[in-house]
Order: C-alpha cells, then structure tokens, then sequence
C-alpha cells in the first residue's frame, strides 16, 4: 500500500500539519489552486500575541494560483523585522535552527520553491523518508473539482490511500475514494503543545519535536455508515 497526501504548502505550520509527512510515503504541495490570501500558506502564528509572521508577496491578480506568486523584491529587510519577535533560541544553536534562520534570511524568487524548502529542512531534521512534490508538475487539467483533483494526483503517484488532515473530513466522500481503488484516512484532531511550529524550533529540541509528530500519527475510524457491506467497524491505525 503506496501513501499519498496532499496538501497546500503552509509556511511553518503547527506541529500537527508535519505529520502528514510524517505518515505519508508521498507527499505532494498542492500548487495549483488558487492562493488564499488570509491563509496560512504565507503566514504563521505567533503564540500569546495574535501577530503573525507574513512572508511578503508580489502584488498579483485576485485569482492567481499559488504557484503563480513570488516573494516581494524587498522580502528579506521586510521579514528580517518581523523575526525580531521570535524567542531567542534556547539550549544553544543546532543545524535545524541555523538553516531555519539561513530561510528567513534569504526569501527571494517563486514562493513555491522556497515554502518546499521550508518542508524539507524539517521533514530531513526529523528524518521522515516521504518524497516531496508538486502537484503543478502533473499538468493537471483544470476542469477537475476538487475530489477529483486529488483522486487524480493520488492516481498519478500510484498511491492506494490518500491521507488528510482532520480539518478534511467534510470535502471528502469515502465512497467516491472507494470506487477510485483508494482508501480515504483522516488523523485524529492534534492534541501535542506545538500550535506555533516556528518559535518552538527556536525554543525545544529536535527529539522532543519529532516524538510529538510522529506519536501523534494516528488515524480515524472510518464512520460505521461509510464501511462497503459485510465490513466491521475500523478503529484508529498508524502508517502501515
């Protein structure tokens, strides 16, 4: 059984997003649709203040895709003095907060690469082993919705389960994955402490992060209305 998820790219997301990398033998950044622009694909939250860490975009069309946007000229001074409101790194320096500072440092170019980027210096840190692309180098056709859009991308990555974040569980048709030969699985809401992924890099260590992650990597039971006929009642399992 081949894993796929897929998922737009966050720029440091909570903890619980990592674990979709953590679970997945494919993770693939969902690019080709459209960028939200109150979203988290450019932005993380700050803990305790209601700020947040925006990376600094180029203006673009309304309905530009996020693979279509790119980091303003004036990206790095911008975000420089936005990360004065970071803690300051506790229990001395390691290479994941040093290449973590190398990013925030040198935003330029094409968003997509460097949100990638972001997600591979972590999944390497915790070493999750999944393979990590972009749905925007499938050439996907724009008329598919957005069930068949990841039926598709899954199919393409020969995958036979699609994973999802819990916030998924109402765009997603058990059924419809079902009669494309793919299991549907969703994780279990996010219980660990690391809702603001960017300050804890600076302020606890890599073991104590991965072990939150990766024990977290539990999965749903499919809803007893859901199973096919003559099945039993699933409960929770962690990447097969």
């Amino acid at each position: 059984m081949k894993t796929v998820a897929v998922m737009q790219p966050y720029f440091f997301p909570y903890a619980g997003y990592y674990r979709l990398l953590a679970a997945a033998d494919t993770f693939v950044i969902l690019d080709c649709v459209q960028f939200p622009r109150r979203g988290r694909v450019h932005r993380c939250a700050l803990p305790g203040t209601g700020r947040w860490i925006t990376l600094p975009v180029e203006p673009a069309p309304r309905d530009s895709l996020i693979r279509e946007m790119r980091l303003a000229p004036d990206a790095a001074e911008r975000l420089r003095a936005q990360c004065r409101k970071l803690p300051s790194p506790m229990h001395g320096d390691t290479p994941l907060r040093r290449q973590v500072a190398d990013l925030l440092a040198s935003p330029e170019g094409p968003l997509v690469p460097y949100l990638e980027r972001s997600l591979r210096v972590v999944a390497e840190a915790f070493g999750f082993g999944c393979q990590i692309c972009r749905s925007s180098d499938l050439d996907l056709p724009a008329s598919l919705g957005a069930e068949q859009r990841i039926i598709e991308i899954v199919r393409r990555h020969g995958g036979t389960r699609y994973i999802n974040s819990p916030g998924g569980t109402g765009l997603y048709n058990f059924d419809t994955f079902r009669r494309a030969g793919i299991e549907l699985k969703f994780l279990t809401p996010y219980q660990g402490g690391n809702t603001h992924f960017l300050s804890a890099i600076f302020e606890k260590n890599v073991a104590d992060l991965c072990g939150d992650i990766a024990g977290g990597c539990t999965f749903q039971p499919v809803p007893a209305e859901e199973l096919p006929e003559g099945r039993s009642f699933r409960g929770d399992t962690r990447k097969p």
